[in-house]
């Protein structure tokens, strides 16, 4: 064991792996770091190219400085050619960086060669979906793409966090009456950063849905279940067979849901073959429902609870403002409408509250004109009683002689 702790520790790729905290930057931090290796032409995969750029640049760290900045330039050849955005730049140059720092070679001057970094806009200028284009998309022809999508568009997760995403993972929240407001979502469960969110009601039928489709071909569902997983034949198979697939899950990785996003994009018209001298789709196929969420979101809710929904640091406000589950919660549930996609329960249930609430209204309003009428008639009542005794009272003192109705 001791040996093995040696011997990770003199990998370059292992120290570069232990300064990224966050699951998502784990994924895109090598990928990153890989293009500039591939850029200086090392061959072999990413730990073998790793070693041998972590030698030549001990020996030689103005190399270093020099050919980061020819990779830099290479870059912002590329920007001008519309293949990349600035933004992507710099990915690179804080995975490089970082690779650089985690491994002890720390002498190059990168206040130079931030000197050549673009400082234009930090994002790409790609959209979030609409909803006619989600609500297109989720009649693709595959159970999981509607449980996957309500859930991103209404948490916000990014599509790395499918990767630790268990059944145990949500929570539902009820009302008086029985019925999911929300449903609470850990997300990076175990890991350093993990934090929590919420999914609509839409979003948690529609997974507990998915749920109990597998349970009824008979997969064991705990709360250890992975949410996302393969999909068996249902169809055309014999009794044995069909139980049989069912009850051997695989996890669908992150990279699968990515896949099954593009294809879903794809076969319902939803992308289309770039235009010449375009590079970019309108929207990511994944991080586009991220923005969705955030768009959304901040019409109602507090800017810093949305934040702290998406799982972003929130910088020195952390340590002032530090809202209870509860008042987190309360805040999104003033977004849920607009969180959902499909007039399913939710917005159904909210159409039968505004009946009821309507039906309550004019209820009070027939019972007020009722009660009106009864006092009308009331006070004639009472005019028509007192109108008599004025005639009797007449009659009967002689000034008045009753009126005899001919036969």
């Amino acid at each position: 064991m001791q040996i093995e702790r040696e011997r990770s520790s003199r990998d370059p790729m292992a120290r570069f792996m232990y300064g990224l905290k966050a699951p998502e930057s784990r994924r895109q931090y090598p990928q990153r770091f890989k293009m500039f290796l591939d850029y200086l032409g090392l061959q072999g995969q990413l730990n073998e190219q790793a070693k041998q750029f972590h030698q030549r640049a001990k020996e030689d760290l103005e190399w270093v400085e020099e050919v980061f900045m020819d990779f830099i330039c290479f870059q912002l050849d590329r920007v001008k050619r519309g293949e990349i955005t600035e933004s992507t730049i710099k990915n690179y140059y804080k995975a490089t960086k970082l690779f650089c720092e985690m491994n002890d070679l720390s002498s190059i001057n990168w206040k130079r060669i931030r000197k050549g970094l673009p400082n234009g806009r930090q994002a790409s200028n790609d959209r979030a979906p609409t909803v006619e284009e989600i609500q297109k998309l989720i009649e693709y022809p595959d159970r999981r793409i509607r449980p996957i999508i309500y859930t991103m568009t209404s948490s916000g997760i990014r599509l790395g966090a499918w990767d630790f995403i268990k059944w145990k993972h949500f929570k539902p929240f009820v009302d008086d009456q029985g019925e999911v407001m929300a449903a609470r979502l850990v997300v990076y469960a175990g890991d350093r950063e993990e934090y929590y969110t919420f999914v609509t009601p839409e979003a948690y039928h529609t997974l507990k849905d998915w749920m109990d489709f597998r349970a009824s071909y008979g997969e064991d569902i705990t709360g250890e279940s992975w949410v996302m997983r393969d999909i068996w034949q249902t169809t055309n198979v014999d009794y044995g067979a069909k139980w049989g697939l069912a009850t051997a899950p695989k996890q669908l990785k992150s990279s699968g849901i990515k896949r099954l996003l593009e294809r879903a994009l794809w076969e319902q018209g939803i992308r289309q073959p770039l235009k010449s001298g375009v590079r970019r789709h309108e929207w990511k196929s994944a991080h586009g429902f991220r923005k969705y969420y955030k768009t959304h979101a901040e019409q109602v809710m507090k800017p810093i609870n949305v934040e702290i929904t998406m799982g972003h640091g929130i910088g020195v406000s952390a340590s002032y403002y530090r809202p209870s589950e509860k008042e987190v919660l309360n805040d999104y549930l003033k977004a849920v409408d607009l969180l959902t996609i499909g007039s399913d329960r939710t917005i159904l249930k909210k159409q039968v509250q505004q009946l009821e609430e309507k039906s309550k209204d004019n209820e009070y309003i027939i019972r007020g004109k009722i009660l009106e009428k009864e006092e009308q008639i009331q006070l004639l009542t009472r005019k028509q009683e007192r109108f008599e005794q004025l005639i009797q009272s007449l009659i009967d003192s002689g000034q008045l002689k009753p009126t005899i109705n001919a036969q």
